[in-house]
């Protein structure tokens, strides 16, 4: 088993990359959506979250409220650190199952996005970083997925600089063009996968 760390910068493009990973074979462990099922209603992770921030980031159906709750977190880093410390070990629990089931010769591919931040890329084989330019992820995020350029940039500065995700990648997935350049940088990085993970 090659159990590969995949991270990269909000609006790089990681979660495509992940897709066209899984499109060649890649057992995917997505961070992001095991941090929605471990906070889900009737966990005790939901039940930890509303006890630390209150009743009101939940919706009226008893769902968490992402945008409330994003609003307290993204705007104070303790208040994030708490976060943190309830999600993070139900979403390293829920992945370690994950990879336990995984085949001996499969590629694992950790989709994380705070790889760097928390100093997780000694878990892995290798770390595959996506990479875009800040101007041209702020561009997507504002483009693409409707922010405003201001909670963009808040949510760019709240990860770790472009510097210090490249300082930790083994291999770097550039995305700063266009989806056939992806392509064709993702099924090289995967061939390269696929041959350390049979050797």
């Amino acid at each position: 088993m090659l159990k590969i760390g995949l991270t990269g910068g909000i609006g790089a493009g990681k979660s495509e990359v992940s897709r066209l990973f899984a499109a060649r074979g890649a057992v995917i462990v997505d961070s992001d959506v095991i941090a929605r099922e471990v906070v889900a209603p009737g966990t005790d992770g939901l039940a930890a979250v509303v006890a630390e921030f209150g009743p009101q980031v939940l919706r009226e159906d008893g769902t968490l409220d992402r945008p409330a709750l994003g609003a307290v977190v993204f705007a104070d880093p303790e208040r994030l650190k708490a976060l943190n410390a309830i999600v993070h070990p139900l979403v390293r629990a829920r992945s370690a199952a994950l990879e336990a089931a995984a085949a001996p010769d499969a590629v694992v591919v950790h989709d994380v996005p705070l790889l760097a931040e928390n100093g997780l890329a000694p878990l892995f084989d290798l770390v595959v970083v996506v990479d875009a330019a800040d101007g041209v992820r702020l561009d997507r995020l504002v483009r693409l997925r409707g922010m405003a350029e201001e909670e963009a940039r808040a949510r760019m500065a709240a990860q770790a600089s472009r510097e210090d995700r490249l300082a930790i990648a083994n291999l770097v997935i550039d995305n700063g063009g266009g989806l056939a350049e992806l392509e064709a940088r993702v099924a090289e990085v995967w061939a390269e996968l696929a041959r350390r993970a049979a050797a």
